[in-house]
């Protein structure tokens, strides 16, 4: 479906754009490929890996709506991934977290409508169900614009769609990346805020897998959930360093104990498919179908249960020591 269009990955500088843009040139022959993201060398050094003759590179922060209009001029598919991440520095800078992932959210919004854009995914987070910090509560907040944004687009053929999945394996600013590198600092203790915690673990690959995929089933207005496994805290310690103590240091501000990525109050708009969940919009549409219960593929979903809810301490599915060792830390 990318053979012969123009992409563009707001922030794709980042490890998601990266391993998207790899995957993208190794499976389509894209007209465009285009790079939006404000941090000049980290264009250049992405430059140096991925200089194919479709590559384009914009400087520009998704605070600017004019520039992102500009960049976006004859695109047909945007993945919307940048976003401020850091939950504590999200509690500490809330304007300018609210400034990106909120005011950011809505100018790729009038700028893929401004320019006809066929299909737009907005990458969410597990923190944006029932959120506690500020960064969830932004991400909340741009996944209902992308949804509601499927309802003033006109005359225009847009359609927008939201991913949401959970912490990505060495992702930068992740836990494993930042273990590992205690570890070659010769640390004698790794830091755990509190024993019992557990993640929705997925690794970049199978996000980029699960995105290209979810272009091809969207039809608008859906957030789409992946089926994947847990991981205890511990164990991801014991996968990494199973002879370096632990120190207890508490719950950072704005940390949860445990992610939900469907919450029970979204129940009754949960549908339930093979390999993923998805979410319907609370409000109807005007100018299009309102049945979420099969996808453009065909791929039919049924109504989870009232009160069902897919959070990481309750999931069947958690990954052991072992398989967190072949699966998650070399991925």
């Amino acid at each position: 479906m990318f053979n012969g269009k123009s992409i563009l990955i707001t922030g794709g500088t980042g490890s998601f754009g990266q391993l998207f843009v790899e995957t993208i040139l190794a499976r389509y022959q894209p007209k465009r490929l285009i790079i939006y993201s404000r941090d000049e060398l980290k264009q250049f050094e992405m430059q140096q890996v991925f200089n194919q003759s479709c590559m384009r590179y914009f400087i520009g922060d998704v605070r600017d709506l004019s520039r992102l209009q500009l960049a976006m001029k004859g695109v047909d598919y945007v993945v919307h991934a940048a976003a401020l991440k850091q939950v504590p520095a999200a509690e500490y800078n809330p304007m300018e977290c609210i400034k990106t992932n909120v005011h950011g959210a809505d100018n790729v919004i009038q700028a893929s409508i401004a320019n006809n854009v066929k299909k737009v995914i907005a990458l969410s987070t597990d923190k944006a169900a029932n959120p506690i910090n500020l960064y969830g509560a932004t991400k909340l907040c741009s996944d209902k614009l992308f949804v509601a944004a499927n309802n003033i687009t006109g005359g225009n053929e847009t359609i927008f769609s939201v991913v949401r999945y959970g912490n990505v394996v060495g992702s930068r600013g992740s836990v494993v990346p930042f273990f590992k590198n205690l570890i070659a600092q010769g640390a004698q203790e790794l830091p755990v805020t509190d024993e019992h915690m557990t993640r929705f673990w997925i690794t970049l690959p199978e996000g980029i897998e699960f995105v290209i995929k979810n272009f091809q089933r969207m039809r608008g207005g859906e957030i789409y959930i992946p089926k994947i496994p847990s991981m205890h805290i511990m164990d991801l310690v014991r996968s990494i360093a199973p002879d370096i103590p632990i120190k207890i240091v508490g719950i950072r501000p704005g940390e949860k104990l445990h992610e939900v990525m469907c919450p029970k109050d979204d129940s009754h708009l949960t549908f339930e498919f093979d390999d993923h969940f998805v979410i319907a919009p609370s409000i109807s549409f005007t100018n299009k179908g309102n049945h979420f219960n099969e996808s453009a593929l065909g791929e039919k979903g049924v109504p989870v249960k009232q009160g069902f809810e897919y959070e990481s301490g309750t999931n069947t599915h958690f990954l052991t020591v072992q398989e967190l060792q072949e699966y998650g830390i070399k991925s």
